[in-house]
């Protein structure tokens, strides 16, 4: 019935002719070329909006004939699509990180050495935080000490993450405050010590034990958070954004937010494992607003690869005996599985290494048994060994992948995994062919914000210097209308909202984004300098350059 109502619309929009009495609508766009991304991937000319849904879409004069409209805008030709969707990233904590001291792109040790005096000199209370060092763009690619931190703050202190998340660097002050200590151990964490001294260094688990310490932002810096991250992200065409990871009490304060008209972002929040969260959920229920989803957990197997806490089934090439770890034991993953099941809620889980990619997939293979609607995702899927491709589309497993962490990765990723085991890694397009489809992010602030440099990385899948020649792995690029479809349609469809968003049909919300250049058809080098002109939400406008 739905898709008859469609039909009969379209046919009367393109060959009735105009009626003595006009449709009315808020909003008028024309001389346009709008990209559906239907299922037929249809373009048209002009679209007609009211009460924050599309009504009407067709040709210029079709819809100007027909439709008045209280604002009508002259396109002047630009190209109009879907709003984005970003199906992994970390919305709130990226506003969070607005407020600390930025160490993204640092070249060495010292540079952050420099960049922290800095920071501290116009923060001068509280503890340091910084996030953003890679160690892997330093010349010497070692992890770094706390001597010269401890030096520097002896009675303040710091932590500073990794790119990643998944490792840190604290000076002993903060490692006292969180009584680590030398030969200290815990489950799926690592504490790094040389000569029997603390270096500071934090992977995965033990990161959260500085963490733990850091007083919690109260609700105006919380929404100073958020709004500053919707700035970002409206400028950037994104009109939702999956945020993985959150606590019940961050996602009230979003809810709080949107209903009172200051926060626009169409959020789908992924709560955290966690016991205080299941109990709050299960207790209140799933939250569904035109604005707000909740109805999913975000689940972590495994740390990641570039600090070599991706749980590999064989040992890493450049460290000998290592193969990573699972965050939980895999009964642990088990157990939530069985939960989520039994409550339908979405299950949602990180996992970069082969081996943590197989204990998830025959974990959610155990309780899917066979094909289903659940929609289960692994996020990143990073490192797939070849005999568990095929697990994607058995028990439809949807795998939801970042394009920038190739080309962030690709230039040491051979170095941890070997030339055979990389080609099963950043393997979209084979993923892509599991299911059909595959949603697509950025896993912002772990890379950049830009959907641009998302759809660059998956198409293109080069650096912005034009490397590697051919393109990294160019057997797994996938094709622009594809790529497109990742971050649009196929995003929504991976949160339960094909029907709501992700493509711009009668009855969908008006989210829409407006360029002066072709996604599709636009010469590979104008693509990473492509511009948002606007961006709408219902309809309105929510950015304009």
């Amino acid at each position: 019935m739905f898709l008859r109502n469609i039909i009969t619309a379209l046919l009367f929009i393109y060959f009735l002719p105009a009626c003595s009495t006009k449709q009315e609508a808020d909003l008028l766009v024309h001389n346009a070329t709008i990209y559906s991304v239907d299922s037929s991937f249809t373009i048209y000319e002009a679209m007609a909006i009211k009460d924050g849904k599309i009504t009407a879409l067709g040709r210029s004069d079709s819809l100007l004939s027909i439709i008045t409209a209280k604002e009508t805008i002259d396109a002047g030709g630009k190209f109009i699509y879907p709003g984005l969707i970003d199906a992994h990233c970390h919305f709130y904590r990226y506003g969070l990180g607005l407020q600390t001291a930025d160490l993204v792109e640092t070249k060495s040790w010292e540079a952050i050495l420099d960049s922290l005096k800095n920071f501290a000199g116009s923060h001068p209370d509280g503890w340091l935080v910084g996030r953003g060092w890679d160690q892997n763009d330093w010349p010497q690619k070692s992890y770094p000490s706390n001597a010269e931190l401890n030096k520097l703050f002896p009675d303040r202190p710091v932590i500073l993450t990794r790119i990643d998340g998944h490792a840190a660097i604290a000076n002993q002050k903060a490692l006292e405050m969180a009584g680590i200590r030398a030969g200290q151990s815990l489950t799926g964490g690592d504490i790094e010590v040389k000569d029997g001294v603390l270096t500071g260094i934090l992977i995965d688990n033990a990161v959260d034990l500085v963490y733990s310490k850091l007083p919690a932002p109260d609700k105006t810096q919380m929404k100073a958070a958020l709004m500053d991250a919707q700035a970002n992200c409206f400028a950037m065409g994104l009109t939702t954004v999956d945020d993985c990871g959150l606590d019940y009490e961050e996602v009230r304060v979003i809810d709080s937010l949107q209903k009172e008209g200051s926060l626009k972002m169409r959020v789908f929040a992924m709560l955290s494992d966690s016991k205080k969260n299941y109990d709050a959920i299960f207790k209140n229920g799933k939250i569904k607003t035109p604005y707000l989803n909740v109805s999913s957990f975000k689940v972590y197997a495994d740390g990641a690869l570039g600090s070599r806490g991706a749980c590999l089934l064989q040992p890493y090439s450049d460290r000998a005996g290592h193969t990573g770890f699972l965050l939980s034991k895999p009964e642990h993953f088990d157990s939530v599985a069985a939960l989520l099941y039994e409550k339908d809620f979405q299950m949602c889980t990180h996992a970069i290494g082969d081996s943590g990619n197989r204990t998830i997939l025959n974990t959610y293979a155990k309780y899917l048994k066979g094909s289903n609607d659940r929609r289960w995702r692994i996020e990143h899927a990073q490192v797939v060994h070849p005999d568990d491709f095929a697990l994607f589309g058995q028990y439809n497993i949807i795998p939801s992948v970042q394009p920038t962490h190739a080309t962030s990765d690709m230039y040491w990723a051979a170095e941890r995994l070997g030339k055979e085991r990389e080609k099963g890694a950043y393997a979209f397009n084979d993923l892509l062919n599991q299911n059909g489809w595959i949603p697509l992010g950025t896993d912002f602030p772990v890379e950049d914000i830009s959907p641009f440099k998302t759809f660059f990385a998956a198409v293109i899948r080069k650096d912005a210097n034009g490397f590697p020649e051919g393109g990294y792995q160019p057997e797994n690029a996938l094709s622009r209308e594809n790529a497109l479809r990742g971050m649009t349609i196929w995003a929504a469809h991976s949160n339960f909202e094909e029907n709501e968003k992700g493509s711009l049909e009668i009855g969908k919300y008006a989210d829409f984004i407006m360029l002066e250049k072709d996604l599709i058809k636009l010469d590979d080098t104008e693509i990473l300098s492509t511009l948002v002109q606007a961006t709408y939400i219902n309809g309105q406008a929510v950015y304009k350059r």
